[in-house]
């Protein structure tokens, strides 16, 4: 995978992403921010460590929250929906039910309004 794919797959929005890629992408921004946020209840209270990690975790929360939106949005138009519906990903409990539909069923077979393939953005 190239650079430019990576930074598709976190920050934009065209194309279709597979199960895998989605959860397997999910999965590495949950452990990013559980690392971070271990790395910060590590640092004695009020050092400078401390401020960096917690620094870091509201840093890394907020590019997570952007790239669930995009990883949804894109997993949506896999099955052909628009990406609007990726604000269910936010919803208390419905998130976990969403999140789970999202890396079990699979998308469409073939091309669809959102591109030929999955796992690229739209020719």
């Amino acid at each position: 995978m190239q650079k430019g794919q990576i930074f598709w797959l976190f920050f934009g929005f065209s194309g279709r992403v597979s199960r895998a890629a989605f959860f397997l992408a999910g999965m590495l921004l949950a452990i990013l921010q559980a690392f971070t946020l271990y790395r910060f209840t590590l640092a004695p209270e009020g050092s400078g460590a401390s401020g960096v990690w917690a620094l870091s975790f509201w840093a890394l929360f907020f590019i997570s929250v952007f790239s669930s939106v995009a990883l949804g949005v894109k997993r949506l138009h896999d099955f052909g929906k628009p990406g609007i519906f990726a604000v269910a990903l936010f919803i208390p409990m419905v998130s976990i039910i969403a999140f789970i539909a999202l890396c079990v069923f699979p998308g469409d077979a073939g091309a669809n309004e959102y591109g030929r393939r999955t796992n690229a953005p739209k020719d």
